[in-house]
């Protein structure tokens, strides 16, 4: 395997809207193209199932 020591960035198409997804050592990443802030997700999250809190958590602060 090929490890990721770098970010990637890819463009994808979510409902006719562009995205930008960045993977990278730390976790991933989702914004709409050409903004800032987005979705953000570590790895450690991901694998402890603590994704679905770290997510409700991070739109509720944003919410704000």
């Amino acid at each position: 395997m090929t490890p990721l020591d770098k970010a990637l960035k890819r463009e994808v198409q979510i409902d006719d809207a562009p995205y930008v997804l960045t993977i990278d050592p730390d976790g991933l990443k989702l914004v709409p193209k050409g903004k800032r802030k987005g979705l953000e997700l570590r790895w450690r999250e991901l694998v402890s199932g603590d994704a679905a809190l770290a997510t409700a958590l991070q739109a509720s602060l944003e919410a704000r």
